[in-house]
């Protein structure tokens, strides 16, 4: 099974335009991608869609808003 990098993710967040809460964000990535799919970033392999959200989170990828949270091009490492 592929790894799906999570620059995917986030650019997802973007295009729906939603503010998410930590499940919430876990279960969109779940309907997207499966439930069995796998995530990468540029340090980190392997995690599952919760994993991956606590990993985000940790990394200052998402930008606090009063219904949970989202995301902005600027916070895609471009390395």
């Amino acid at each position: 099974m592929a790894s799906i990098h999570g620059h995917e993710v986030l650019n997802m967040m973007i295009a729906s335009g939603e503010h998410y809460t930590t499940e919430s964000l876990a279960e969109a990535i779940n309907a997207r991608f499966g439930e069995t799919a796998r995530f990468h970033t540029c340090s980190a392999e392997g995690m599952t869609a919760a994993e991956l959200v606590t990993f985000l989170a940790a990394h200052g990828k998402f930008i606090p808003a009063e219904e949970g949270f989202s995301t902005h091009e600027s916070k895609i490492c471009r390395h």
